[in-house]
């Protein structure tokens, strides 16, 4: 698989081999589901907290006497029954929402995704996104240059999420110029993941050739010709190998026949 690579006045200059497990896997809309509520529930923090009637505020004193009134009997007013009580079955702040998933399934969802992107034509590959200064109206200079080239038309003129920018090192002249823009973002390549590719349309991938080795998930996840070979390596049946007999066994075999 080739790709074209561009430089900052968004020409081809070169072209990258991208491996074939990576960036041209079957889209698995199941799996790339699965991982996204994982992650999302495993962000979500607990805020919402009601009182149970061991929290609020009062009932200390019995409301009145067991028996002899006609009424009902109470021990507490701070009983869910009653008006300014604790609540029953509310929301807790202890509540845990964290859901596991394993490294594999989280890695071949990345990849599901950006070979998918790769696919819609969705993933753009630059030289290199230096800057001189790190001003506001470099950067939306440098995105509308890209933004001449087929496939990206909409890289400024899209208002939210337009695009995420994956840069091979860490650049913080790169990232003050582009922290004004809203719709944009600046991460390292070895830190993107699953949700940031549902979240933004286009990928900017800057110095392929290195960025492509750094991609989170790449050295613990073979692609399909590692998983094909796993899962024919496991089917193998072993050659049934014949019990030992226990010595104990084999003297009552002697002593028979004596």
């Amino acid at each position: 698989m080739e790709a074209k690579v561009y430089d900052k006045n968004a020409k081809a200059v070169s072209s990258v081999s991208l491996p074939e497990n990576l960036f041209g896997l079957h889209w698995n809309s199941d799996l790339v589901h699965q991982v996204a509520t994982s992650l999302e529930s495993s962000k979500r923090k607990a805020i919402a907290h009601t009182k149970d009637r061991s929290e609020v505020r009062g009932g200390g004193k019995k409301p009145w006497q067991q028996k002899g009134t006609g009424r009902a009997r109470h021990g507490s007013t701070r009983s869910p029954i009653w008006v300014g009580g604790g609540i029953t079955h509310g929301p807790r702040n202890e509540k845990n929402f964290e859901r596991k998933i394993s490294k594999k399934m989280k890695a071949k969802a990345f990849f599901t995704l950006l070979s998918r992107k790769f696919k819609d034509g969705e993933v753009l590959f630059v030289d290199s996104i230096g800057m001189t200064e790190p001003k506001t109206k470099n950067a939306i200079a440098l995105m509308k240059g890209f933004a001449g080239i087929k496939g990206f038309e909409t890289l400024v003129s899209k208002r939210n999420n337009s695009a995420i920018v994956a840069l091979s090192t860490k650049n913080k002249d790169v990232e003050r110029a582009m922290g004004n823009l809203g719709n944009f973002e600046v991460v390292e390549t070895r830190n993107l993941h699953p949700l940031a590719l549902l979240k933004y349309k286009y990928v900017v991938i800057e110095n392929p050739s290195v960025s492509i080795d750094l991609l989170p998930g790449k050295n613990y996840f073979g692609g399909p010709a590692r998983l094909a070979s796993e899962s024919v390596a496991g089917r193998e049946k072993k050659a049934p190998t014949t019990p030992k007999a226990s010595k104990s066994k084999a003297k009552k075999v002697t002593a028979s026949k004596k």
